[in-house]
């Protein structure tokens, strides 16, 4: 008996043994080597480390520019995700329908979302140039003053928030179609034999069960605008200050100061943002679920 239990042991931990080998050295040695990091002079050039307490951390919060890179990434974010997720969202209810071409409609909807970030960036720089853009060239014909969306500091950072709406739209649509698809048939007929309104059955059915599914599409979404880094990259590059998010000042800190302990600091104080980002989203979708069962 004892042996075969040693036996199953083995077996087990020569199945997992393998992946959690692989999980320690690609994500949990490298989170610890950045932590210690962050308490270090380390510099890219190499040389001696030695230990600098938390005075990384004390000008990471006294920095102006994470301040402002902070502000800019918040308002990035609540701006993407709410529009993609109300267009989505939109797109979502006209698609649960069946009609002709759906499918036609559903791929071409659904390019943008599997294209490169960086080739979007490089491609809508061409679309916005100020001289030769497609946009401002059609803005011409029509008699209006184009705008320089691309040099003009008042156009920068939402010229970039309109690739990402345009980029990641499908995206929302599509997990808000799963979860409209996933409501069941019977409640909409219920629904129609009550003789309730559109707006009441939106309000009382669509919306509340479709929203832990929107909750999930909106934490993914969130945690990845958090960390926007391959369009600002592309189209205005990471020195420009109305567009320089969290990730493009820490790419700065580090390849261009060459402050590896420093942009430890600064990348440890990203994770925990979004962290904390996950877990209030987590929370929220759990609250959902459960007050749903309750009900």
């Amino acid at each position: 008996m004892n042996s075969r239990a040693h036996t199953g042991r083995g077996l087990a931990w020569a199945l997992v043994g393998p992946t959690l080998a692989l999980l320690i050295a690609f994500n949990i040695f490298p989170l610890v080597y950045n932590v210690v990091s962050s308490f270090t002079n380390a510099e890219l050039i190499g040389g001696a480390w030695r230990s600098v307490g938390g005075a990384n951390y004390a000008r990471v919060f006294e920095d102006e520019l994470f301040a402002g890179a902070l502000r800019r990434t918040a308002l990035f974010v609540v701006c993407a995700v709410a529009v993609e997720l109300t267009l989505g969202f939109a797109l979502a209810l006209t698609l649960q329908r069946d009609f002709k071409g759906k499918q036609v409609v559903l791929t071409t909807l659904l390019v943008p979302m599997m294209l490169s970030p960086a080739v979007m960036g490089l491609y809508w720089n061409l679309v916005l140039n100020g001289n030769y853009g497609v946009v401002n060239q059609g803005l011409s014909a029509l008699g209006f003053d184009p705008p320089q969306w691309l040099t003009d500091r008042d156009y920068k950072f939402w010229s970039i928030l309109l690739i990402d709406v345009w980029m990641w739209t499908p995206f929302m649509m599509l997990i808000a179609l799963a979860g409209l698809n996933s409501i069941p048939a019977s409640i909409y007929e219920a629904a129609q034999i009550d003789r309730a309104s559109r707006w009441k059955v939106f309000t009382r059915i669509t919306l509340p069960m479709s929203a832990p599914v929107l909750g999930l599409a909106v934490l993914f979404r969130a945690t990845d605008a958090l960390k926007q880094f391959d369009l600002v990259m592309a189209v205005t590059g990471p020195n420009d200050a109305a567009t320089q998010t969290l990730s493009t000042l820490l790419y700065q800190v580090v390849f261009r100061d060459g402050s590896v302990g420093l942009g430890a600091a600064f990348s440890c104080v990203i994770l925990v943002l979004v962290i904390a980002l996950a877990t209030v989203f987590t929370r929220y979708i759990d609250r959902v679920q459960s007050r749903d069962v309750s009900a």
